[in-house]
């Protein structure tokens, strides 16, 4: 039996699908997440392809940690500036841009090669409940 690689003109079209991330523990859906993007949920998975689905995630606001994540956990951000490092805490990001804390956990999950970057691209988070893709008719995705 011949194995079949997807070339990149081969690849189905991307499917459209939708995430609740309320009370679902962050790394449980970044993990999701991420092998959607990937595209290893198909029986047509190659690695060198972006064969993988648009995710909408919504309610990233009410996304759930485990342990004492929610106090201890810190994102570092650096100006390039001697001195100039900021840690800001989880709970702190949740108030400011509780996409980021999804987008990051997702990203890092991928790749680190321009073909994870196309990935995050097709991943869309909302803090509510609202999106603007209504039209592409998203299917709901199981956790």
């Amino acid at each position: 039996m011949k194995t079949t690689l997807v070339r990149k003109e081969d690849a189905q079209n991307k499917a459209w699908r939708i995430v609740d991330a309320a009370d679902i523990v962050l790394g449980k859906l970044a993990v999701k997440v991420a092998n959607v993007l990937r595209g290893k949920d198909k029986p047509t998975f190659t690695p060198h392809v972006d064969n993988g689905d648009f995710v909408i995630v919504i309610n990233a606001e009410k996304v759930k940690v485990t342990g004492k994540k929610e106090l201890d956990k810190k994102y570092m951000f650096y100006s390039m500036y001697v001195g100039n490092e900021k840690r800001i805490s989880l709970n702190r990001m949740r108030v400011r841009r509780p996409e980021f804390i999804i987008e990051h956990a997702v990203k890092g999950m991928l790749q680190k090669n321009r073909l994870a970057n196309a990935m995050v691209r097709k991943l869309k988070v909302y803090a509510g409940a609202e999106h603007p893709h209504g039209a592409q008719k998203p299917k709901p995705l199981a956790i």
